[in-house]
């Protein structure tokens, strides 16, 4: 259903993830590459898969501006995939949820409970995923963007959202050369 073709670099690194998603093992992985190089729609397929599996998916991001654009990019992107819920959805879709810090309580409160629930398949949010308010139902995956700029610790707290036995995969992505 994508609007273009995968570049064969892109699919190479999918077919490498998509193998350490089956594994019995946690993947934890680094996805670095050029501003541009298609990171994101990586990391949206990989997440795909692990909804097909049963699983949440989280999608931390620094910053509210880059948290929101990653929500618009994945909806538009999976179109009616992302749509769980309303009217005219595919029959496979998942929800697709934002959490920032500067939302409403109302709306936090909302986003919350579509993410305990597990309605919402994918969150994506910046540092307000962290909070202890925050629960998932079945969190299978975290991914994290700009990784340079959240701790070890930060992204620890969120994995363990996942229900008890269960370590979630991790896949950082960078830009920036470590």
């Amino acid at each position: 259903r994508l609007p273009f073709e995968l570049t064969a670099g892109q699919r190479e690194v999918l077919d490498v993830i998509s193998v350490d998603l089956e594994s019995t093992r946690p993947m934890n992985r680094m996805l670095q590459g050029e501003v541009g190089s298609g990171k994101t729609i990586v990391s949206v397929l990989a997440m795909l898969q692990m909804i097909d599996a049963g699983y949440q998916c989280a999608l931390l991001a620094p910053t509210e501006v880059l948290a929101a654009q990653h929500a618009r990019s994945v909806r538009d992107t999976l179109g009616t995939l992302a749509m769980a819920g309303e009217l005219g959805a595919d029959d496979r879709a998942t929800a697709v949820a934002l959490l920032t810090g500067s939302m409403t309580a109302a709306q936090k409160r909302q986003v919350r409970e579509e993410v305990a629930s597990g309605r919402a398949g994918i969150v994506i949010g910046t540092h307000a995923l962290l909070q202890e308010a925050v629960e998932f139902e079945c969190l299978g995956m975290v991914v994290v963007d700009e990784q340079h700029r959240f701790g070890v610790e930060q992204r620890d707290t969120l994995r363990a959202k996942a229900p008890e036995g269960l370590t979630p995969h991790l896949l950082v992505m960078t830009a920036t050369p470590i």
